[in-house]
């Protein structure tokens, strides 16, 4: 469960019913949620490990920037506490606009192992100031360099998520910056606690470890529709397999609605 950081999944769902079960790539600019709150059940080798968390909420930044404020936490349960205890929490304030991010606090606990990174992105000079338990260091970057949250997001909302097709991301993680590839698989239907959806089936090419604690790549199923919720997560860690699945889902047409309506400042 150490290795298990799962803060990093992507998520979107349809305009207020559940996807039909046609596997028909759907044609829409997908959005970015401002008001948003979800939670993932973690299994790690089929037994229960733990929970993970993803939110989202707009803010205006001291400078008057529209911002949104993505948070992530992955937390064991007791049991899988006894023996590895992880308590993790990313925080990441990203520009509206760009989704490039702004500054990124990351609080790592996971057994024995403590780090606390405060990271800000300065895009216009492409550095960073990295604040890494207390010692501080810059250093260059690519332009449109992601963290390793707002890159999910990032993913989430493209338009061109084509099966067969992939895209690429840079990520700025632990003093390095890495291009990370995104296939797109498939389409597919994905079940879970709240029934049957179609999905894009996704594969991230991991060129290192780290951003998701994992051992090999990680793959993710978005739902095929205007929101793209991140209904589910697989990675391989040295222990053994860890997934991710989405513990609610609005079921009826009108809860799903007012759901979403409030996520992503719908009119009625």
């Amino acid at each position: 469960m150490g290795k298990v950081r799962v803060w990093m999944l992507v998520l979107g769902l349809g305009l207020g019913v559940l996807p039909s079960s046609g596997q028909m790539l759907m044609s829409y600019t997908p959005q970015v949620p401002t008001h948003e709150s979800l939670q993932y059940a973690i299994s790690l080798l089929g037994i229960p490990a733990g929970t993970a968390t993803m939110d989202s909420t707009p803010s205006i930044s001291q400078e008057g920037l529209s911002t949104i404020q993505f948070r992530s936490t992955a937390t064991s349960n007791a049991f899988i506490s006894f023996f590895f205890p992880v308590n993790n929490v990313v925080n990441s304030t990203v520009d509206a606009q760009t989704l490039l991010p702004i500054r990124v606090f990351f609080q790592r606990r996971e057994g024995t192992r403590h780090e606390d990174f405060d990271i800000t992105f300065d895009h216009q000079s492409q550095q960073v100031t990295i604040i890494k338990d207390g010692t501080r260091s810059t250093m260059a970057i690519p332009a449109h360099t992601h963290d390793g949250l707002s890159c999910l997001y990032y993913v989430r909302q493209l338009p061109s998520l084509v099966p067969g097709k992939s895209v690429f991301v840079t990520i700025h993680h632990d003093k390095k910056n890495y291009d990370v590839e995104v296939r797109v698989e498939a389409i597919e239907s994905v079940h879970g606690p709240w029934g049957d959806v179609d999905a894009l089936r996704l594969l991230a090419i991991m060129p290192f470890r780290g951003i998701f604690s994992n051992e090999g790549n990680i793959r993710f199923w978005l739902t095929n529709d205007l929101k793209r919720v991140p209904v589910k997560m697989e990675a391989s860690m040295i222990i053994g397999s860890v997934v991710a699945v989405l513990e609610e889902w609005p079921l009826s047409r009108k809860s799903a609605r007012l759901f979403y309506q409030k996520a992503y400042n719908e009119n009625p």
